[in-house]
């Protein structure tokens, strides 16, 4: 009631005690994004098409025109190859799949690890590092180099040369 003027109350109050209802739910909830827990889609498995170039039948086999076989041979052989291909293919990912996942999970690991401990910060510390070089260099071509060339320069800048075609 003494003062001259009165501190301003915020509408929304501050971070830590906010006054409004729609504030202080977003700060109660956390957006929490768990890549280790994440629903895997069953159905798109190569969202990125990392193996869009994985052979079928037609990549293998092909008749060119004039050389068919009869067409239940055409179609036998196709199922024939489809189906051994995805049998095979389910047999082999049942029997090595989890251990090549845990192998590949390994590698990338050991892959990420030193990419974050020691790659990085190694290229960091020599950009760090060469940058007082660079500059020390930098000073020197301007304090050296820039003049003379600058004089070499000025000098053929007064050069004048004339072409004459004498028949």
């Amino acid at each position: 009631q003494g003062f001259l003027y009165t501190a301003p109350v915020r509408e929304q109050g501050n971070i830590y005690k906010p006054n409004n209802k729609m504030m202080a739910d977003e700060l109660s909830e956390k957006a929490v994004h768990d890549v280790h827990t994440k629903e895997i889609d069953l159905v798109n498995r190569d969202p990125k098409h990392l193996n869009d170039d994985v052979i079928d039948f037609e990549d293998v086999i092909a008749e060119p025109e004039g050389t068919h076989s009869f067409d239940g041979i055409w179609k036998a052989s196709f199922t024939t190859f489809t189906v051994t291909k995805y049998w095979f293919y389910r047999l082999l990912s049942a029997i090595f799949g989890i251990p090549m996942a845990l192998i590949w999970g390994i590698y990338f690991a050991i892959l990420s690890f030193l990419h974050i401990w020691a790659v990085v910060p190694c290229i960091r510390s020599y950009l760090i590092e060469i940058q007082c070089i660079s500059r020390v260099y930098s000073i020197c071509i301007h304090t050296f180099c820039d003049p003379l060339f600058e004089a070499i320069g000025k000098v053929f800048s007064s050069i004048r040369a004339t072409v004459r075609k004498e028949i």
